[in-house]
């Protein structure tokens, strides 16, 4: 999956002549975190974020001071070494972006234009859609040795089971790298005589545990 297909295009900008003032009417209006800053030529010239505004925000009490400080441009605090994205970055990659730096959003740009944005809220709920978390179903995790065929094994009893597969993630085992798991999402409330059918098939369930089965 790539970036353009979950970011949001009718992105709220201001321009660095725009107070802080306008910029927390703004943010608040329409509910978000992240502002990108761009010039004439929608290109990206800095970005606002709400801990911006707030770090540089007087106290409350400072009623007089505080109303100057809404009307400075956002030039003053706006961050300007921005990270970016592009359309075509896929998302896995961008999520580890925001990973590793430690950022809730990236702006993405084509042709040195502002045409989206993807934030941690459209990361988190592209997961949830990829992996099936919002539909009926059930998990199963399998710990399987990690050779080829493996996936296409488990696939194949679960087709006999007449059971559809929503979604398939596969992570290291910790405790010894010559196995993996298998996390598979079924369309099924009831998964008892799947994992009944795995187990004559000689694979390891690990979750959930069948009843009558030691933890």
């Amino acid at each position: 999956m790539i970036v353009e297909e979950i970011m949001r295009t009718n992105v709220a900008t201001l321009t660095e002549e725009n107070t802080i003032a306008e910029a927390v009417k703004l943010m608040g209006e329409k509910k978000i975190r992240h502002l990108p800053i761009i010039n004439s030529k929608r290109q990206l010239v800095g970005l606002v974020t709400d801990r911006d505004i707030r770090d540089a925000s007087p106290s409350i009490f400072d009623t007089e001071k505080f109303k100057e400080e809404l009307q400075n441009p956002l030039k003053v605090i706006m961050k300007t070494d921005v990270i970016t994205g592009h359309p075509l970055d896929f998302v896995e990659e961008t999520s580890a972006i925001l990973y590793e730096h430690r950022i809730g959003c990236l702006p993405i740009l084509k042709d040195d234009k502002l045409v989206g944005i993807v934030t941690e809220t459209d990361l988190l709920r592209t997961l949830v859609e990829l992996t099936g978390a919002h539909q009926p179903g059930s998990q199963i995790e399998v710990k399987v040795e990690n050779k080829a065929g493996m996936l296409c094994d488990i696939a194949t009893v679960i087709r006999n089971r007449n059971a559809n597969i929503q979604s398939v993630l596969v992570y290291p085992d910790k405790m010894d790298e010559k196995y993996k798991i298998l996390v598979i999402r079924v369309q099924t409330m009831n998964p008892l005589l799947l994992i009944d059918e795995l187990e004559k098939a000689g694979h390891q369930v690990l979750w959930p545990n069948h009843p009558g089965k030691s933890s």
